[in-house]
């Protein structure tokens, strides 16, 4: 193609060749000059296509070799700063926080556990227009505009907005896209079950910390780790990378020995129990005896952690591990057993009891309306007698009580992992005897309930000391204490007087049909600024079953304002919780076997009373046989007998009159019954013996108080 182009311009007129003009002659007069026809001719001549290409060509060239001074002059001059001002526009260090980890209870249920949020926080100096911003985030936090306005106005490079805000305001404040403003990752705790076990798990603080409760105790373990990771963002900032292999490690969980049905079952009756009686609170306590573990811890009113901040201190107070009381009552079983362990007193060890008033050199002990002669230690602690416990302390001593009350607890913390108090057990140099006389039925001094479920389980567990346990761990459940208070004898021996108390003293509204129920009712006095004041605690702990106990429960009930007395409003919770936990761990015995035991038992007490009668008449016979017998000799030795004759009758008359006349006879008659006169005579009157053939057959009189 290019040759046949060719060949026709060879072939073509010089006239009619491209860009050729033929020269004109130069005229006078009117015609152009020569220097414009020569620039007319000039234009005409250029081959402008061609031109233009060598223009572009030439500007390309100019401009890809300025491209390349210019990228040269930034990679080799500017190269290493503008590196890393693009690495801190797009990459930057955060702290990346894992949530705390989670409580459950001991079958894995979740108590408490954290769950992602969204916080909105500002940059002031890179806010546009404060006073459009502030009313923008009032509409969208529901906050006032002002408090905004005055946050947004500080001259810091981080203020917090509003911590932790649902997702569809996060979302909303995201869509709003406000200059200065963002939203950044927390971590907010929740609570599935509110208010269940509340005032022992505590709360968690805003900023992740833990601040009561078992939050508090085992911050270091469950808190949330943080580590400092590079991410790379885009352009609008937002993170789209993280190195691999730098996330922050999980925070450990927390297992409880809490069973949350049990826990149910317990609170739910509690909070009945607590409005029945106008309480100003209460708390139970169940406690595993094989195990130690503390299967549930229950205070009402209730406290819900989800809301934290809408309660008072006293209402978030764990007030079974940190208010210290005076017992009462159901410290009673620990001075027994400290006295049959020391051999001070047994089961049988009789105590005059003072027809129920003790007036001793300091102080006036009442058995509460109740007039008690001779008590035995066993009837003592069934009929809880103040006066008999008085005298038992007496007779053990401050220095050997004192000792089993350190052994068992008193006065020191339980080890629970929880914040408490030690109560109060001063050293017994400070005990005046009205201080051991008082301290042996539970006042003038104070204990914590976990000491007191502490010290029952150690009881239970035949008296050898065992840690209650709240938390499920390798290393505690390695720890099973194992050092010894009292014998077992000892312990079974208390724990048989504990079964009589429910069987037929202070504790008969605890019994539960079919199981067998030691336990220990407590009515204490409560001090104010002067002396005893009007307010009681009551309280009531027991073990179930008897002869060898699987659960501890422990109820107290605090200055209720309708009855008094643990035996009457404490007692009946305890029955009622111990039968809804053993039937939800399938130990409920069978209700005809329960029936057929409990009319065993009744016909065991019967017969036991009868014996107790039996036993008293016959001291009585035997007593008054005693002084028969005594004045029959001295009526012997005053009356000569005569010949012998007829029987005399001597029915009706008085003992003394009748041994006279049947010793003029020279007999001694034999005397049965209980009385002061004769109702019946062998032989009968008038009957004559005289001689060896007719000698009488035995005279027998019969007496009656009639």
């Amino acid at each position: 193609m290019s040759y046949f182009g060719a060949a026709r311009r060879q072939a073509a007129k010089p006239s009619e060749r491209r860009g050729f003009r033929p020269k004109r002659r130069q005229t006078g007069g009117g015609g152009r000059s020569p220097r414009t026809g020569d620039l007319r001719g000039w234009f005409a001549a250029v081959d402008w296509d061609r031109f233009r290409f060598r223009m572009v060509a030439v500007l390309f060239c100019v401009i890809w070799a300025a491209l390349w001074a210019r990228a040269g002059y930034i990679q080799l001059w500017n190269g290493a700063q503008l590196a890393e001002r693009a690495r801190r526009q797009h990459t930057s260090a955060e702290h990346v926080e894992t949530p705390r980890g989670m409580i459950l209870d001991r079958n894995g249920q979740i108590l408490a556990r954290s769950v992602e949020v969204r916080s909105v926080y500002a940059n002031p100096g890179q806010v546009e227009n404060v006073d459009a911003t502030a009313g923008k985030l009032a509409g969208l936090l529901g906050r006032p505009a002002a408090d905004i306005r005055a946050a947004l106005r500080k001259g810091r490079g981080f203020v917090w907005i509003m911590r932790r805000v649902d997702d569809a305001t996060a979302e909303a404040v995201r869509a709003a896209d406000l200059p200065g403003v963002g939203l950044v990752r927390e971590y907010e705790r929740m609570y599935p079950y509110k208010q269940v076990a509340g005032q022992l798990l505590g709360f968690v603080g805003v900023d992740g910390k833990g601040l009561e409760g078992l939050e508090r105790s085992f911050d270091d373990d469950l808190s949330g780790l943080s580590v400092r990771q590079v991410v790379q963002r885009d352009a609008s900032g937002r993170r789209f990378y993280v190195k691999s292999g730098e996330h922050a490690p999980e925070a450990a969980d927390l297992r409880l020995t809490l069973d949350v049905q049990i826990q149910f079952i317990a609170e739910e009756v509690l909070a009945r129990g607590v409005e029945e009686v106008g309480a100003k609170w209460g708390g139970i306590v169940v406690v595993d005896v094989e195990s130690g573990e503390v299967l549930a811890w229950a205070q009402y009113p209730f406290f819900n952690p989800n809301a934290y901040r809408s309660y008072k201190p006293g209402e978030y107070r764990n007030r079974l591990a940190l208010d210290a009381l005076e017992p009462g009552s159901t410290f009673k079983p620990f001075l027994v057993a400290s006295a049959l362990q020391e051999g001070t007193v047994t089961r049988d060890t009789i105590f005059y009891c003072e027809n129920g008033i003790w007036r001793t050199k300091k102080i006036v002990i009442r058995d509460d309306n109740r007039a008690y002669k001779d008590l035995s230690v066993s009837q003592i602690l069934v009929h809880s007698s103040n006066i008999g416990c008085g005298k038992i302390g007496l007779e053990l001593g401050a220095v050997k009580f004192h000792r089993y009350l350190s052994l068992l607890g008193f006065g020191q913390r339980t080890g629970l992992h929880v914040n408490e108090s030690k109560g109060i057990l001063r050293a017994p140099r400070d005990w005046s005897e009205a201080d051991l006389i008082s301290a042996s039925f539970g006042q003038s001094l104070s204990v914590t309930q976990a000491q007191m479920a502490q010290a029952y389980l150690t009881l239970a567990n035949g008296g050898a000391y065992k840690p209650l346990r709240l938390v499920l761990s390798d290393a505690e459940a390695g720890d099973g204490g194992g050092q010894r208070v009292f014998s077992v004898q000892t312990a079974r021996e208390v724990l048989k007087m504990m079964q009589e108390v429910v069987d037929s003293g202070t504790g008969r509204r605890a019994a539960v049909p079919g199981i067998s129920v030691a336990g220990k009712t407590g009515t204490a006095q409560k001090a104010d600024k002067s002396a005893y004041g009007e307010e009681r605690t009551a309280s009531f702990v027991g073990l179930a079953p008897a002869a060898n106990p699987r659960y501890l429960v422990l109820i107290v009930l605090d200055e209720p304002s309708k009855s008094k007395y643990g035996g009457t409003i404490a007692a009946p919770l305890f029955k009622e919780v111990i039968t809804r936990v053993m039937a939800y761990q399938g130990a409920l015995p069978d209700p005809g076997a329960a029936i057929a035991q409990q009319a065993k038992r009744r016909e065991e007490r019967a017969a036991k009373a009868e014996a107790r009668a039996r036993a008293r008449r016959q001291r009585k016979e035997e007593t008054v046989l005693g002084e028969v017998r005594r004045e029959l000799a001295a009526v012997a030795t005053t009356i000569t007998p005569k010949e012998k004759g007829a029987v005399p009758d001597v029915v009706g008359q008085s003992v003394r009159r009748a041994v006279e006349m049947f010793a003029r006879q020279g007999l001694v008659p034999v005397i049965k019954g209980e009385g002061a006169r004769v109702v019946r005579q062998e032989p009968n009157p008038g009957v004559r013996w005289t001689g060896k053939e007719h000698a009488p057959r035995e005279c027998v009189l019969w007496l009656s108080e009639n």
